[in-house]
């Protein structure tokens, strides 16, 4: 039989070691997706909010299935351990996509045919730029202002991806805190929205009781509109960035758009949380606990998913692998500010 002190020594130090991988891995993976384009990075944020949503739903099935606690404990370990295994292997297989070489290798595939070159000393002093022919390949060679231009073997020209911000020239490693200063506002969005997040969720909400005197859904209250809303639509908030996104082009106003998810938190504690007498009960049936976690969670995954798609898009093509490292950075932040707030929240309950 374990002691209380070393099974709570041993708990923490896996806690610990636990989320020192996943925050490297979470890191790389963000870094990794900002050299793809846009819309791969609103699909890759939407499958972490489908995986709380997975479970949420696994929570629900466990209770409403009456299963032991011993068996719900193997389900819940068996079904991420299946999820992990399919993701690996899929890691595994993207390198060898000709479609993932092509853009982390910011180059064409060997027999694409394309030619990208540098060739400043044809410059023109004239006109800044000249034509020539590649008889290797057998196709031309456009440089303007001492930037090579993309070339093809049937004349039509490659797509402008496979350049260093549409240059031919190896640029240099990228500078942190000249990336930072191009990113400095979606790192503060991402900030205060996790810190308004957490704050509250899921130390306050998981307080509210429902208002009904139907013992069934007092149970499946919290799991129901706490946690499986949330998750959904937080969900649906970040695959929302696939169609729009507001405001990419005046970044100035994305902290005030965040900041007003602060009027949020004050309306959840005036909802119904019993054994607390400092905050008056204003919000007492079910449904406005339920508008208020629709508007919360949808705009917390639009927020979240736009900050961190318009990140590498601030900066140069070499730069936006380090943009999305910086980014998890600020989310990490973030999530440590929101559950520093959480305790200080509970303690005015």
């Amino acid at each position: 039989m374990m002691s209380p002190q070393s099974f709570f020594s041993i708990t923490m130090a896996s806690v610990w070691f636990i989320n020192s991988f996943c925050a490297i891995l979470q890191g790389s993976l963000f870094g990794l997706v900002g050299s793809f384009p846009q819309r791969y990075s609103t699909l890759f944020l939407s499958g972490q909010g489908m995986a709380g949503t997975f479970a949420a739903i696994a929570m629900l099935l466990s209770m409403a299935s009456g299963l032991d606690p011993l068996s719900s404990a193997l389900i819940y370990f068996i079904t991420p351990c299946v999820g992990t295994l399919l993701s690996i292997a899929c890691y595994i297989l993207l390198p060898h996509q000709t479609f993932t070489r092509y853009y982390l290798d910011k180059r064409p595939p060997e027999d694409s045919g394309c030619e990208l070159e540098t060739k400043a000393g044809l410059l023109s002093p004239e006109n800044g730029s000249a034509l020539v022919a590649d008889s290797s390949k057998g196709g031309p060679l456009t440089v303007k202002n001492g930037n090579a231009v993309i070339v093809e073997k049937d004349g039509s020209a490659c797509p402008p991806e496979i350049m260093n911000g549409g240059s031919g020239v190896v640029a240099p490693n990228p500078s942190l805190f000249s990336v930072l200063k191009k990113i400095w506002l979606l790192a503060l969005s991402i900030v205060m929205d996790f810190s308004i997040t957490l704050s509250v969720f899921p130390a306050i909400t998981t307080r509210i009781a429902s208002s009904s005197r139907d013992q069934s859904w007092q149970d499946f209250f919290t799991p129901v509109c706490c946690f499986l809303l949330f998750n959904v639509m937080d969900w649906l908030g970040r695959s929302s960035t696939s169609y729009f996104l507001w405001p990419q082009k005046h970044l100035r106003l994305l902290p005030a758009a965040v900041g007003l998810r602060v009027f949020l938190v004050p309306m959840f504690l005036f909802c119904n949380i019993p054994g607390q007498s400092k905050w008056p009960v204003l919000f007492q049936h079910d449904a406005w606990f339920v508008v208020l976690m629709v508007v919360f969670s949808l705009s917390n995954g639009y927020f979240v998913s736009l900050t961190m798609c318009l990140a590498p898009k601030q900066v140069q093509p070499e730069e936006s692998e380090l943009a999305g490292a910086i980014m998890t950075f600020f989310l990490a932040l973030g999530l440590s500010c929101g559950a520093a707030l959480s305790f200080l929240l509970k303690l005015l309950l």
